[in-house]
């Protein structure tokens, strides 16, 4: 967007309802532009809102939050005004307005005389911009700044500039591509003093320069530039990044119940669904049975869109269609493929080719973006099949009832045949023509002051609609169970109907590997908390033995564990290749454990989705999350986000970033009161906290895994289990139950001089809306001789698992006595597998 700023002057204070007169300002300027305002008024003790507006700049339509009520119940509130100034102290946060030439706003912590947490950019803080505004405030180099959804590696996004917009960025640089997927105008900047988080709930195209921008008059600024409409801003203020992503959650809604299967392995390929030869659904039943024959439990399949590819010319893709060569008979096959206890997503995208048998239905419904020349349906060359196959064809108008309803039953037909889960795919609606205007039914969206025309805000929020569209579907046929939509694209408001996402369409390198954890931080504090990638890379070559394995042992350590992929080559272009867990012989062993591996911490796995419902802390954290007080973790290094992070708060991960090194270095944090850490590998030594260490990582044994002194990580069997009252089809062809748990453990070497660690975790039946969630907390201390134990188990809700008694597993190496606190009894089970000494708490 070409820059055309206009700095309004002259505010005056205009009379706000009374109810709000302490905690609120409304301040309105009159100039030859016309009238602007700007408001400012205190939402919750940490949540403010402001917002800058004039007649032609509107609040944004469709907002991706609802304004939530007021609540300042039992704070105390102080207020003060001047003549060109205001000041409101709430609880331990001041905020203060000066208006004498631009409104600047402050947020501090109340009585603290460093510099303010937040300060707008005097003279220059609020403007119009063309059809749009832009918001500056000052900018601390030296302060951390994360979210924005997903943006190119590395996490920290000080010092760089962000188009907050969405795209379809196939085999995309994890370092350099910007925009990807996500459209989150979600910024948080993060010192050791406090936090702060910009949020704007436009879904208008912008831009965030993070201090990329420097002026010798304004000096270092960050500003938040948006294509379309007036500013409506939220102000969240935290102690910690932890504290200001749960007061977000608070504002956008928690992240969505997953349903405990999704945690498990998922895997995908294009090539299966696009073979005619034999008929797809032959290849992908003996893919399930070769699961068996290798002993790798899989938990669910991604079906690539060739399921939906036209049998007869023009053969590309039909949304919502079977291709009945390659599946005769979906309801069939599908009970085959449930028979496993493998589940099945199906990709659906939301633009028909003209070929479509409903194409012309919904032209005349109005179901798709007009061209407001032509009066005509908005076509364009659309993607269908393998390289570049595909034709003219039209995106569906989600804000048409007629075509928000069509797809809904659509959804609702590959549930009734028995489809598990929706997979949103393509749905960043990279559109050739900004001027396409929408149909903007009144039951959909608020139409009134909305300039129609799909360019300034109508994009993103088509990735957001599609969710909702997906989600209510399956959320009306099966109102008990938790419906599963995957998003390629999404909003602040998305997450309200995806459960999960992933980065898309990633390339095969070390380099993409890593930097692939920077993105998951992000996305992880922006609430895309069951986020992950495509294992070994969806395009580019095949990864060697050595990168595939590291990338599996990696992956394993993440929230969502997909591996898919389209690998497209010179001579096949059309269908391309696949990554297979056994595609290496050689390795295939280490494979398969590492996979069994994740089905063994599943228990540890889905306690952390739960915990993400319920606190919004994401599972995979940032290196400094929780150890604030350490001054190492804000060094540039560690704010990169790319070569460790913490998995739980028990499990610290690293990796191992280039082929053929074997050896990582990774730095242990530290915070008072900690005992520091122990290598969960060979040769398994305790190490101070505070420190950076060097560990040896041959790659066919394992990545760099650290485990923090006093955690706990409750383990299940390692293979594929169904959870009593789970009694959907795919679970109940899972011949093992659930029926075990161990917990491994990980006291000082020594004593830790009466200090008890204490770890709680939580279960259900993994499938329900609103299950009944029971907790277990392990709480346990040691001397020179002995692990005195203690186990509480909650299952007041009425979720009582089918696992009765609780193994306790020592690290490698600790050849001391478990005994009861509370005179439990305890009996010696042996040694495991792997060397470790383990005993039976029996109930």
């Amino acid at each position: 967007m070409p820059q055309k700023e206009v700095c309004p002057r002259g505010y005056q204070p205009v009379p706000v309802l009374a109810a709000h007169e302490e905690t609120s300002l409304h301040l309105r300027s009159t100039s030859t532009k016309g009238e602007f305002d700007f408001t400012f008024e205190t939402v919750r003790q940490n949540l403010f809102r402001v917002t800058f507006t004039s007649a032609g700049r509107p609040i944004p339509p469709y907002p991706s939050v609802t304004r939530p009520a007021t609540d300042l119940h039992n704070v105390n509130v102080f207020t003060k005004t001047d003549a060109c100034s205001k000041t409101i102290s709430v609880g331990d946060i001041t905020a203060s307005i000066e208006w004498a030439h631009s409104p600047v706003l402050s947020l501090s912590w109340t009585g603290s005389d460093d510099k303010p947490l937040h300060r707008d950019l005097p003279l220059r803080s609020y403007v119009t911009d063309a059809a749009g505004i832009a918001n500056y405030s000052q900018h601390d180099q030296a302060a951390l700044h994360v979210g924005l959804g997903e943006k190119q590696a590395p996490m920290d996004l000080t010092g760089r500039n962000f188009l907050l917009s969405a795209t379809d960025c196939f085999g995309y640089d994890v370092y350099n591509s910007d925009p990807l997927y996500k459209h989150m105008p979600l910024l948080i900047k993060a010192t050791p003093e406090g936090c702060v988080a910009l949020f704007s709930t436009a879904h208008a195209r912008g831009m965030w320069s993070v201090g990329s921008e420097i002026d010798g008059l304004w000096g270092h600024f960050k500003v938040y530039r948006q294509d379309y409409g007036g500013l409506e801003q939220y102000l969240l203020v935290g102690k910690t990044i932890k504290d200001v992503v749960r007061s977000y959650a608070e504002l956008v809604g928690f992240p969505l119940l997953v349903p405990r299967w999704a945690y498990g392995y998922i895997s995908g390929g294009y090539k299966y669904t696009m073979v005619d030869e034999p008929p797809a659904h032959v290849g992908l039943l003996g893919f399930a049975e070769k699961l068996k024959k290798h002993g790798i439990p899989c938990s669910a399949h991604q079906m690539s869109s060739g399921y939906s590819i036209a049998e007869t010319e023009p053969k590309v893709r039909n949304v919502f269609t079977w291709n009945k060569h390659r599946f005769p008979s979906p309801e069939e096959y599908i009970a085959k493929m449930h028979a496993h206890g493998i589940r099945l997503l199906t990709n659906i995208k939301p633009f028909l080719l003209a070929s479509h048998p409903d194409f012309q239905k919904l032209v005349d419904a109005g179901g798709f973006f007009r061209d407001p020349d032509t009066k005509e349906p908005g076509y364009m060359r659309l993607w269908s099949a393998g390289g570049a196959t595909g034709g003219d064809g039209c995106h569906i108008d989600f804000t048409s009832e007629v075509a928000f309803k069509w797809w809904y039953d659509g959804v609702q037909s590959l549930k009734r045949v028995g489809i598990d889960g929706m997979w949103n795919d393509n749905n960043e609606y990279t559109l050739p023509n900004d001027d396409w205007t929408l149909a903007l039914d009144e039951s959909l969206v608020d139409k009134k002051n909305v300039e129609n025309s799909v360019g300034l805000w109508g994009r993103a929020m088509h990735t957001e609609l599609m969710g909702k569209s997906s989600h209510d579907a399956l959320q009306d046929m099966e109102p008990k169970l938790r419906p599963f939509v995957l998003t390629r694209s999404a909003t602040a408001g998305t997450q309200r109907y995806a459960a999960s996402s992933w980065s898309g369409d990633n390339v095969t390198s070390w380099e993409s590997m890593k930097g692939a954890n920077a993105l998951s931080l992000n996305a992880g504090m922006s609430l895309l908390q069951c986020e992950g990638h495509d294992i070994g890379g969806f395009e580019g070559p095949q990864p060697s033995p050595e990168l595939l394995l590291r990338w599996i042992q990696l992956g394993i350590h993440s929230p969502r564990f997909a591996i898919n992929c389209f690998k497209t080559s010179p001579d096949n272009s059309s269908v391309g290749e696949v990554i297979e867990p056994w595609m290496y012989p050689e390795i295939t062993p280490l494979v398969r454990d590492t996979i069994k591996r994740r089905y063994e911490m599943l228990p540890y796995i889905y306690s952390l989705g739960l915990e993400s419902h319920l606190s919004a802390t994401p599972s995979q954290r940032w290196i400094g999350w929780g150890f604030e007080s350490d001054p190492e973790v804000w060094t540039k290094q560690l704010k990169k986000g790319e070569e460790q992070f913490w998995f739980g708060d028990s499990i610290l991960v690293g990796g191992v970033y280039e082929a053929g090194v074997t050896e990582a270095k990774m730095y242990l944090p530290r915070r008072s009161g900690d005992y520091g850490y122990v290598n969960m590998n060979a040769p398994y030594e305790y190490f101070a906290s505070g420190q950076w260490v060097s560990l040896r990582s041959e790659w066919r044994e394992s990545i760099p895994l650290i485990a923090r002194i006093g955690g706990a990580i409750p383990v299940g069997k390692s293979v594929h289990t169904r959870v009593p009252g789970d009694e959907t089809a795919a679970s109940k062809a899972v011949q093992e139950v659930d029926d075990y748990r161990g917990v491994e453990i990980f006291p000082p070497k020594r004593s830790s001089h009466g200090h008890v660690f204490a770890s709680t975790w939580y279960e259900d039946d993994g499938i329900s809306l609103h299950p009944a969630m029971a907790s277990y907390t392990v709480s346990y201390s040691s001397t020179e001789e002995k692990v005195l134990v203690d186990f509480i188990r909650d299952e007041k809700s009425g979720f009582v698992p089918a696992w009765r008694h609780l193994d306790i597993i020592l690290h490698h190496g600790d050849p001391r006595r478990v005994v009861s606190a509370s005179g439990q009894e305890v009996l010696y089970k042996g040694s495991d597998a792997r060397g470790r000494e383990v005993y039976t708490v029996k109930m």
